[in-house]
């Protein structure tokens, strides 16, 4: 649970979540292996969001706004 960590070791940790998704690319994945695994990515993914959108609510709770990082 983040709330036991450390906060360097919490945004560490959610960095490297955001470069493992980074990673997936179900384009290149055949329709067959998509469909395999529909059901756990769908898990996976409502989990995700519930979880970010949780962080994203505690975050606002204590009056502070989650900004998108502009472009460079």
């Amino acid at each position: 649970m983040v709330s036991n960590m450390s906060t360097n070791e919490a945004i560490v940790r959610l960095g490297a979540a955001v470069s493992a998704l980074g990673d997936v690319d179900v384009s290149a994945w055949s329709d067959d292996a998509l469909r395999d695994q529909l059901g756990e990515l769908s898990r996976a993914l409502c989990a995700l969001d519930a979880l970010l959108s949780r962080v994203a609510d505690d975050v606002r709770a204590r009056g502070l706004r989650i900004e998108e990082p502009v472009a460079a």
